[in-house]
């Protein structure tokens, strides 16, 4: 059991951080663009607000609650919407932004809403992950590559592997065609590494049938995906933080404000994907 666990928890650890890493989402770019600002303490509640976000949702994928989807599904729309408009509101902050060179370090000048920097950090990260239903979904799909990678090398994951896949199955006989099942490239299939196990003890398939190792497995990878996610972003924003002063006054305006622009064609890329779901 507690191989089985270590397991999941490394498996998670590395999921969050690599899959964390694409610069187009959300949290990437409020996290690059307070960083250069300079306001790493926002950037760093930001991030733990959307990992716990993250979180939430990663262990109702993994542990299955379909009860659950079944509640959800009929809100996504809406869900969609607000955070539509949620993420259009703070782009088109980030849009307004003007850096002075003479207060570089310190606090940039936003709306009072925006500038809390204890509070707003944390709820605005929270905000955007929790309303945003693409989240469950893509970290069911990654939670289902990662785990059947590790299970299809041989490590024991408790049979957390083919409760994923249950959980998927299920969620698209209540949804329709939800989510696509990723397949695994030829080389990393159950078959193809029978050699490599040889000297690798069998999985026990009797530990995935408790409860609570159920919910402890779910909680180890979430915990560990969330913290994985959260390394990378301070890693991100540490870095940027730091390099910002090399960058001309002008350059780091055109930078923000092109980052709060990309938001706000996000927002209404929702808005439209909201407009064709409701239809």
């Amino acid at each position: 059991m507690s191989e089985s666990l270590i397991t999941i928890s490394i498996a998670g650890l590395i999921a969050g951080f690599i899959f964390s890493m694409p610069i187009a989402g959300p949290i990437s770019i409020l996290v690059t663009s307070n960083a250069l600002k300079g306001r790493l303490k926002y950037c760093n509640l930001l991030t733990i607000g959307a990992s716990f976000a993250d979180l939430v949702y990663v262990f109702i994928a993994v542990y299955g609650l379909t009860r659950f989807y079944s509640w959800y599904k009929p809100a996504i729309p809406y869900l969609m919407g607000v955070c539509s408009i949620f993420i259009f509101f703070i782009g088109y902050t980030i849009l307004r932004t003007k850096i002075d060179p003479e207060k570089l370090d310190d606090k940039i000048h936003l709306p009072e809403r925006i500038n809390k920097e204890r509070k707003g950090g944390f709820y605005t990260g929270l905000l955007v992950n929790i309303l945003n239903p693409t989240i469950f979904f893509g970290w069911l799909t990654t939670s289902f590559i990662i785990i059947s990678v590790v299970s299809s090398l041989g490590f024991n994951t408790g049979g957390l592997n083919l409760m994923i896949d249950q959980n998927i199955t299920e969620i698209n006989n209540i949804g329709g065609k939800v989510i696509e099942k990723p397949s695994l490239p030829g080389y990393l299939t159950f078959d193809t590494l029978e050699i490599f196990r040889k000297g690798i003890p069998a999985q026990n398939p009797q530990i995935a049938t408790t409860k609570n190792f159920h919910i402890l497995s779910s909680l180890c990878f979430a915990i560990s995906l969330s913290l994985g996610s959260i390394i990378w972003f301070y890693l991100l924003a540490l870095f940027i933080f730091r390099f910002r002063n090399k960058i001309s006054i002008k350059i780091l305006n055109l930078i923000i404000n092109g980052l709060g622009l990309f938001l706000c064609l996000f927002g209404m890329f929702i808005v439209y994907k909201t407009i064709n779901m409701i239809l």
